[in-house]
Formats: C-alpha cells, sequence, structure tokens
C-alpha cells in the first residue's frame, strides 16, 4: 500500500494544465464505439477508470487504438456491432462503467456479466437496475441486484418516462443508452439537473436527444456518425488546486483549458459565494463543451450554507469543498449531499474522520456536514479510504498544516488524476 507526505507550501504560483474531463472520457469511447465510422479523440484521461472502459469495449470486439498522449482512434462498430465478450467485464473501480454500461448491455442481443474491484462490488446498482428492469430488461445481481457482479440478459426493451428520485449522470445515461435500442421515446426527469455530458455527446453524434427544463427524450432510430473529438480539462481535478490557490497565502495560479459546463460548475459558484476570487478567462466553446482558464487567487473564505440545485452540479467536488469550510471564518452548513454517502466511500464519514484528525470542527449531518471553520490544520497520518477524491482532498489540505501530513492509500488516485502528486509537488507541496 504506497502513501504519500505532504507539507505546508508558500506561494502557489504558475500556470497548470489538469487531466481531461473524466466524465467525457468515458462517453467519448461509449459513443465513439457505437458510432459509424471512426470517432478521433484527443485529450482522453489516461486514468485506471477510463481504461476500464476502454478495455470493455476491446473485449466487445471494438478496435480502440491508443495513439498516446492522451489520443484515440476508435472505429466504431455502430449501434448493432458489439459482440458477445468471452469473459466477465471487468469495471475496476469506475461506477460510471459499470452503471452506464448495465444500460448499453440491456439492449444487446447476448449475455454479458459486470464486475468491479472491492469497493464498487459494494456500491448502490439496484437505482439503475431498477429502472431498466421497468424498461425490460433482465439483470441479476448479489442482493436481488443490488450489488455486482451483474449478470445482463440482452433483449428486447421498451421506451419509459421515468422521474428519477435522485439527480444522477450515470441513472440518466444508463436509461438514455438503453433508450438507443427501446421501441418508443425514452423520458427521464429529475428534481435538479445533472451533469448533462450524455445529452451533448449524443446530440454531437447525430442522435434524436431533446432536452428540457428538469429532463431529457431520446427517440431511437437514427444512426451515430463517428466524429472528432476533444476532451477539455477535468473541473474536478481543477477543484483541487483550486482551494490550494485559495487557502494558501501568496497563490496566484492560473489553471488552463478547464471544461465549465454549467451542470458540472457548482464549485465555481460556491468558493466564490465563500469569497473566494476565482475568474474565468477566455472562455470558449470546444467541441460543445464550454471551456475557459481559471485564474485563482489566495483569498479570506467565510462560512456559508449550501444546499438545494448547486450540489448535483458540484457533487464529486465536495470533498475538497469540506476542505476550504474547514478554513473559512465562520459556519458551513452541507446539506442535500446525500449523494456522498454512496460514492467510492461514504464521503461524509470519510471526510469528517479525516478532518477531524487534521484538527478541524466538523460533524456529519444525515445528508451533510457541520463545519466551523479553524485557523490551521495539524500534521498527523490520515487516510484516503480507497477513494482518490479523499486522498487528494487530504493533500490539499496538507499544504495549510503546521506539521506534515501522511496520507496512507494513495495509489487510489490513479483512477482520475494520474501525475497529481508530481504537480503538487512541482508547484511546493
Amino acid at each position: 500500500m504506497q502513501s504519500q507526505t505532504v507539507t505546508a507550501a508558500s506561494g502557489l504560483r504558475g500556470e497548470i494544465v489538469v487531466p481531461g474531463d473524466k466524465s467525457i472520457s468515458h462517453r467519448s469511447i461509449m459513443f465513439g464505439a457505437l458510432a459509424t465510422g471512426t470517432t478521433e479523440v484527443s485529450g482522453f484521461l489516461q486514468g485506471e477508470d477510463n481504461y476500464s472502459t476502454l478495455n470493455a469495449f476491446r473485449a466487445m470486439g471494438v478496435e480502440i487504438v491508443d495513439l498516446g498522449g492522451g489520443r484515440l482512434r476508435i472505429s466504431g462498430a455502430g449501434l448493432r456491432g458489439l459482440k458477445e465478450p468471452g469473459d466477465v467485464l471487468d469495471c475496476g473501480n469506475s461506477g460510471t462503467t459499470m452503471r452506464l454500461m448495465t444500460g448499453l448491455l440491456s439492449g444487446q442481443a447476448f449475455f454479458s456479466v459486470l464486475t468491479g474491484d472491492q469497493y464498487l462490488r459494494r456500491r448502490p446498482m439496484r437505482r439503475v437496475v431498477q429502472p431498466l428492469t421497468g424498461m425490460g430488461a433482465r439483470i441479476d445481481g448479489r442482493d436481488g441486484g443490488e450489488r455486482a457482479p451483474l449478470a445482463i440478459r440482452g433483449c428486447a426493451l421498451r421506451g419509459t418516462d421515468y422521474i428519477s428520485p435522485v439527480s444522477s449522470a450515470q441513472v440518466k445515461s444508463a436509461l438514455l443508452l438503453a433508450g438507443l435500442y427501446a421501441e418508443g421515446e425514452t423520458t427521464v426527469r429529475e428534481p435538479h439537473l445533472s451533469r448533462d455530458h450524455s445529452e451533448r455527446m449524443l446530440a454531437a453524434f447525430g442522435a434524436d436527444v431533446r432536452p428540457f427544463a428538469d429532463g431529457v427524450t431520446l427517440t431511437p432510430g437514427r444512426t451515430l456518425q463517428g466524429r472528432e473529438l476533444v476532451v477539455p480539462g477535468d473541473i474536478s481535478s481543477a477543484a483541487f488546486f483550486l482551494v490550494a490557490g485559495l487557502i494558501v497565502p501568496g497563490s496566484e495560479l492560473l489553471i488552463r483549458n478547464v471544461g465549465v459546463n454549467p451542470t458540472r460548475s457548482g464549485i465555481l459558484d460556491i468558493l466564490r459565494d465563500m469569497g473566494g476570487s476565482i475568474e474565468r478567462v477566455d472562455e470558449r466553446d470546444v467541441c460543445g463543451e464550454p471551456v475557459a482558464d481559471l485564474l485563482v487567487r489566495h483569498s479570506r473564505l467565510r462560512g456559508i450554507e449550501i444546499g438545494g440545485s448547486v450540489v448535483p452540479r458540484a457533487i464529486d467536488e465536495f470533498p475538497v469543498i469540506s476542505v476550504a469550510a474547514a478554513l473559512a471564518e465562520g459556519t458551513t452548513i452541507i446539506r442535500d449531499a446525500h449523494e456522498l454517502k454512496v460514492k467510492e466511500t461514504d464521503r461524509i464519514a470519510a471526510m469528517v474522520s479525516e478532518l477531524d484528525k487534521l484538527g478541524a470542527c466538523v460533524s456529519a449531518r444525515e445528508d451533510g456536514m457541520e463545519i466551523h471553520g479553524v485557523e490551521q490544520f495539524k500534521g498527523c497520518p490520515v487516510s484516503s479510504h480507497g477513494d482518490h477524491r479523499i486522498a487528494m482532498s487530504c493533500a490539499i489540505a496538507a499544504l495549510a498544516a503546521t506539521g506534515s501530513v501522511t496520507i496512507s492509500d494513495t495509489e487510489c488516485t490513479e483512477t482520475s488524476f494520474p501525475g497529481f502528486w508530481q504537480l503538487l509537488a512541482q508547484l511546493g507541496g
């Protein structure tokens, strides 16, 4: 088991580039594989989660050439061109791979099995299994379909009008992928709009997909066409350095080429409401996704209340948001964040545990956290809980600690941010 030791930093300055967006990278493979013709991808995130998706499609007969440097060439098999895999498909640690592929595989003319690592096999899957079963899918799994491995017998599907109890891009995307193979329209409605990368990319590939205020409708029947895709930098990865720039005195960082899709940019709104100085520079559109450079400067932060529609727009960033809140003046309340409990780990319990070790004043709530700001963290050993975002959030906290912080089980960061530790060291952490 690997560990990393991080010490306090002063004056983080310069320009950095973060890896490609993980969500968009997953979808570039999926939709490129289902398209007719060739899809060229640049900026692909070369992380373990995304390679789980890549290897699964190779196992189903799709030719994917890794050209290096985040570039892929995908020879699309077409909607009906996937082949039955000869073995179980291993999704590794990737919930996105497993949940989205459960929808896709439900409409195929073959049998398949999805599994993953020890952490993924503990995560809830009924949230996709149940609505897919309502479309006619035949899916078996442990605990009545709640846990992987999942066995899927592809069959004819029917469209659905599903009202999701949670705002989840994974649930929505799984149903849209199944909807490509269903008879009739598929509509998904959500309490608050979740990230919309699937809708944007499906439209770019030529699907008949129509977003509306609280959901999206897909009509099957159109052929997807291969195309060129450029993956922007992942705002979830940029989030760690946004918070680092805010909490380390004397800092000024420019983070280039970051995706600022409005369904993903809740962290920018939250940190600005806390008093953070973050500017968008050179805003532009790249392959249907809004992109900007982000300039962050050290700021005096204040506690705020965070809840409602901003939560799904920042759900992956709450571990590092809680680090910022722990150093803010006053009290921060995080509510409506039940989804944090069903990520790679229970991120509410994990961050309360590790922030408490670091000397923060924090307590768990049923749907979030209550955090009272302190002046500084203290050095100590902490654990990642096997969760990449917990590991990196603890590393950012260490930049504002009085002594060194040693984080255990840090190899998990390779799932989403290869090169994180080297970049942190480059900046002086």
